[in-house]
């Protein structure tokens, strides 16, 4: 691999000549494989594989698979992670407690980290996912879906955005944009890209973005600052910045010795950050730094917050008509559908068990569950931000039928009983992913089936007999027609 000079000079001065030839020689050695999984869905996870040693979730594999023709990837089952960008769950295991939290991932695309800290995050708390550029936050949506947690926003927003929605979030996770040093390795066009230049338009940058996002953190709150790089300017640089210019405490975290984690590299500074260097630990380039912002949090008692429930106004246009973020145009009014009928709505209640936890909002031809005791939090978004989605899809209008959107075939409110189901085997599964025709057992009823493969919810169908129709999103399905000659799954 052959580095940009200017990057050479910088970081042999940073790491010393020994640890510089220690970092080359990494480079070029094999990029670990990864996965994590998705405790929701538990499989017969039969490889074996070492833990990931600070996530309770990781493993590494000894080769990489066929994660495309793997149907329980495309069932949400599992996650493939980079490993040292799973040490976030050592912030919220040792930072946080049981209460809910709301926490915002403000950089989060395609939902890694995202669909990591929903798992670990306590249970009734709330996850707002945004990503700034519309296609990637569409791929961020589908992967959170895939996940099953209903708690969950995804949005679509500059930074500058969320400033109007002070002392908001407890949590915020700012995976800020950077120079990418630490992943020349896994993205030969990393190192094209690399300039001195870059790295101080990047430094600017991430200081931008810190300042537009610090006023919706709540007094007490946690910050998580993380980049997949190494200099200092983007690193310890700019948490001395945040310490200073927002009175920030930086809080040290409590990491074994054996896994190699390097500290503090800015001379004369000794605040805990925590840098991953390839080859000292198993993984790519990282670094994460946590702060806490001064003053006592002023989050509500969580009796106070059920008791909102049905008092709050949600505008139906929860997908972002009603955005008025920094003066853009909303995207489209939507169509106009009918209101739910009550046999409709009943209809829909019995597919989720726990109905009258959830809110069902209707909008342009789609009904989606939205948990009742974050309403205000979803009014609060609404005046400011283009939602993308929230809750969890329920149904989706075609012609004058409604029928299950595949979010609710991959939530975890779906209940065990509200569709008949069908097990089908590994070709069939590959075909229906890729949105052809799928022909079930002559004992298979006609309507909506829920097809499982190796028992878990893989998508829905309806059966009409000689053939069932594919309910698979269209934009998700398998796009290569090729199926290599050895598929090895996570599960063989």
């Amino acid at each position: 691999m052959e580095l940009p000079v200017l990057f050479t000079d910088y970081t042999r001065n940073l790491l010393g000549d020994e640890d510089y030839m220690r970092l080359t020689a990494a480079l070029e050695a094999e990029q670990p494989v990864s996965i994590r999984l998705n405790p929701l869905k538990p499989f017969a996870f039969q490889l074996g594989e070492d833990e990931v040693p600070w996530c309770a979730s990781g493993f590494y594999l000894k080769e990489r698979l066929t994660f495309t023709f793997d149907p329980l990837f495309h069932a949400g089952c599992y996650y493939v992670q980079e490993a040292s960008s799973m040490f976030v769950e050592q912030v919220l295991r040792q930072h946080w407690g049981e209460e809910p939290a709301v926490m915002l991932d403000l950089c989060a695309a395609p939902g890694g980290k995202s669909t990591h800290v929903r798992s670990i995050l306590p249970e009734n708390s709330l996850l707002i996912a945004n990503e700034v550029i519309r296609n990637r936050s569409q791929i961020l949506a589908e992967n959170l879906a895939k996940w099953g947690h209903t708690g969950v926003v995804v949005t679509n927003n500059d930074p500058s955005d969320f400033t109007p929605l002070k002392d908001l979030f407890d949590i915020i996770l700012t995976d800020v944009p950077c120079s990418g040093e630490g992943m020349f390795r896994k993205d030969p066009v990393a190192v094209s890209e690399w300039s001195l230049e870059n790295v101080e338009v990047c430094w600017r940058r991430q200081r931008r973005i810190i300042s537009d996002i610090w006023p919706c953190l709540k007094p007490g709150g946690i910050l998580i600052y993380s980049t997949c790089t190494y200099n200092t300017k983007e690193n310890e640089e700019n948490i001395r910045w945040i310490r200073d210019e927002f009175g920030a405490e930086v809080l040290p975290l409590d990491v074994a010795e054996d896994w190699n984690i390097t500290g503090n590299l800015l001379p004369g500074e000794h605040f805990p950050v925590y840098r991953f260097l390839p080859y000292k630990t198993k993984g790519e380039g990282f670094f994460m730094a946590v702060l806490r912002k001064p003053g006592m949090s002023s989050r509500k008692a969580w009796d106070e917050r059920l008791s909102v429930r049905g008092k709050v106004s949600v505008t139906p246009g929860v997908r972002g008509e009603n955005a008025k973020g920094k003066g853009r145009k909303p995207q489209g009014k939507g169509m106009k559908t009918p209101g739910l009928s009550k046999e409709q709505l009943s209809v829909f209640r019995n597919w989720i068990p726990a109905s009258d936890e959830y809110e069902f909002i209707q909008n342009d031809g789609s009904v989606s569950a939205f948990p009742k005791c974050y309403l205000p939090e979803l009014s609060a978004l609404q005046s400011s931000l283009r939602i993308v989605q929230a809750g969890v899809g329920i149904a989706e209008q075609k012609g004058k039928d409604w029928i299950p959107n595949h979010a609710l075939a991959m939530s975890r409110i779906l209940g065990p009983d509200a569709f008949p189901r069908e097990e089908i085997s590994y070709g069939q599964a590959i075909a229906y992913l890729r949105k052809e025709a799928v022909t079930l057992s002559d004992a298979a009823p006609r309507g909506v089936v829920l097809l499982t493969y190796k028992d878990i919810p893989l998508g829905f169908v309806k059966n009409i007999g000689n053939r069932a129709n594919n309910l698979y999103p269209q934009e998700w399905r398998i796009r290569s027609g090729y199926l290599p000659e050895k598929v090895r799954g996570i599960s063989d």
